[in-house]
């Protein structure tokens, strides 16, 4: 009933644009280092925007504008003033806007205006300052700007040229240039990973089972084997954005060791990450990764690594000698920066020792929990409530007399379907909770709808404990009460049972799945109609006298043809309702 998801939190929704991962801009973080915190390291290639200044000299007081501009459009900026002779100093001064829609002044080391920052991430190409040079400048100075293109392309500490104070000798500028820490050789792979050693060099997990990764582009591929001290994975998958794999010492995100092959304009990076909770994956400071390669094919990203057993150099990298269950995501990226997977990530269905013999994994996109919540949802309404109503509405004539335990067989068996439909929905509607712990805000409509079902399923039995005597005057009030509570709850079931089959933690095979719960819905709309024409005399009714005789009697004597057509449509509605039921359940079990 709710969207629960085991999902890995290498797949989490910050919104992480422009320095230090804010769009307006409020980068005060970054003071000192000026480096985002994007997790990822400077462009080192030769940048498409310059720093400039429109005066060589300038003395206390006076104004430098200082212009940023570019080749290309930028999203974010920072510019600071800095002693020419140490620019990881202190800032130095302050400014004044030019434009305030698109620049803002920030407070860094305690002077309000020593930096300036953008206002939005809407592209631009040119940004214009005016620096007030202070009374205790040092006597050379140069501004320092950090550009971001867009979130994972950025050049740090890009330098104007310098400015001296009166004649003092102009200082030679500093090299600015900021190495990756975490960059590892890489490669472009010559063709696509194949299942073939499966299970015997190399350990698999491959979804759908029995899927081809080399041929079949909707393939999901993970695999790895042992070398000494070493072990190399490879993982492809059909992804916009990217594909990621984690290992976890449970079944629930959180601490997990992660690795993304995040599609880049074309360019496959290949990270290693550590979660903590749903919030975007941390980035490893140091290279742990060698033998990095990519491909990028048909929609299908791939990519390879080796990575030793332990990483003392990497305390949060788990050591591969341990016992983990694997997840495996994918989903959309833009500007190399990962979002939400659209699908419930694969998880194993077992823990496995990575360095252990090698195994073909299975694994499933959806946890126990749900699909015992959505196979005991679909027996509820499709099978017990449908079947209970149906009952209550048309039957009642063929059974006048017989009684169960002192009531009318219908009633009875009315009210054992009825109590097990409110038994099946309660039970099911814990179990989402269970899993989750909480409620879930990505389930869209389903579980209010859910809730409303549960709400008006109490409501019957409670109704029915205080109806009225069959000839009380108020009879008729309960009575309406209890038809239209009873639809409605039908209604809105079968309705959030459609939201439900879309649900992440129990997406079922659309559209097939849906145009069995469509064709349910018919069906019973057709029975239905069909006995109520009967009922009204549209369709032809035996005579009088035969209507007397009960459905449970003899069947070797005369039974009239009403009762006979009633008992049919009623066979044929319950193996109808079983087989759509059916077809579902085995949907769940697949997913």
């Amino acid at each position: 009933m709710w969207n629960l998801q085991t999902s890995l939190a290498i797949v989490g929704t910050l919104c992480l644009t422009a320095v230090c991962g804010y769009k307006n801009g409020k980068v005060e973080k970054s003071c000192e280092s000026m480096m985002p915190e994007h997790h990822s390291q400077p462009n080192t290639t030769a940048s498409p925007y310059t720093l400039t200044v429109n005066a060589s000299k300038f003395s206390p007081g006076v104004d430098i504008r200082v212009t940023l501009s570019g080749s290309e459009h930028f999203e974010g900026f920072l510019i600071q003033a800095r002693d020419a002779t140490n620019h990881d100093g202190s800032a130095v001064g302050s400014f004044a806007l030019v434009d305030h829609k698109i620049s803002q002044r920030l407070t860094c080391n305690s002077i309000e205006g020593s930096a300036v920052s953008h206002t939005s991430n809407a592209k631009k190409t040119e940004i214009q300052v005016i620096w007030k040079a202070p009374s205790n400048a040092p006597p050379t100075v140069h501004f320092l700007a950090t550009v971001l293109a867009h979130y994972k392309t950025f050049w740090l500490k890009l330098p104007s040229p310098v400015i001296s104070q009166g004649d003092a000798t102009p200082a030679p500028p500093q090299s600015t240039t900021v190495m990756s820490t975490n960059s590892a050789s890489t490669s472009i792979l010559p063709h696509p990973f194949t299942t073939e050693g499966c299970g015997k060099r190399k350990s698999c997990l491959i979804d759908p089972v029995g899927c081809n990764s080399s041929i079949d582009t909707n393939c999901f591929f993970l695999s790895y084997s042992t070398l000494d001290q070493t072990v190399s994975f490879e993982l492809s998958g059909p992804a916009q954005g990217y594909v990621s794999f984690a290992l976890s010492k449970d079944e629930w995100m959180g601490d997990d060791d992660a690795y993304l092959c995040v599609n880049d304009g074309g360019r496959v990076s290949v990270e290693a990450a550590h979660t903590t909770g749903r919030t975007y994956p941390e980035l490893a400071s140091k290279s742990v990764l060698t033998d990095v390669g990519w491909r990028v094919s048909d929609g299908v990203i791939q990519c390879k690594f080796s990575r030793s057993i332990y990483t003392p150099q990497d305390p949060v990298r788990f050591s591969l000698n341990n016992s983990y269950y694997l997840f495996l995501a994918h989903g959309t990226a833009e500007n190399g920066m990962i979002h939400r997977h659209t699908w419930q990530p694969l998880i194993s269905s077992h823990h496995q020792i990575i360095t252990g013999p090698p195994q073909i994994l299975t694994g499933s996109r959806s946890p126990l929990l749900m699909k015992c919540h959505g196979a005991l949802m679909l027996i509820a309404w499709m099978l017990a409530g449908s079947s209970g109503t149906l009952l209550a509405g048309y039957f009642k004539p063929d059974w006048p007399e017989r009684t169960l335990f002192g009531q009318k067989i219908w009633f009875q068996v009315h009210r054992m379907l009825m109590s097990l439909t409110v038994l099946l929905t309660a039970v099911g509607f814990v179990f989402p909770f269970i899993y989750r712990g909480k409620w879930s805000t990505r389930a869209g409509a389903h579980p209010y709808l859910g809730c409303i079902v549960m709400i008006l399923s109490f409501c019957q039995p409670i109704m029915a404990a205080f109806r009225p005597a069959p000839d009380s005057s108020r009879r008729w009030i309960f009575n309406w009460l209890h038809w239209g509570v009873g639809n409605a709850a039908e209604i809105i079931a079968v309705v959030s049972i459609f939201f439900g089959m879309k649900q992440q933690s129990l997406l079922l095979p659309y559209p097939w799945t849906t145009g069995i719960l469509s064709a349910f819905v018919v069906w019973n709309i057709v029975l239905k109609l069909v006995l109520q024409l009967h009922k009204h005399d549209v369709i032809r009714k035996g005579s009088d006298k035969d209507d007397e005789l009960p459905v449970l009697s003899d069947f070797s004597g005369d039974v009239n043809w009403d009762t006979k057509f009633r008992v049919a449509v009623l066979a044929v509605f319950v193996l109808g309702n079983s087989a759509f039921c059916v077809s579902l359940l085995s949907s769940i079990g697949n997913v």
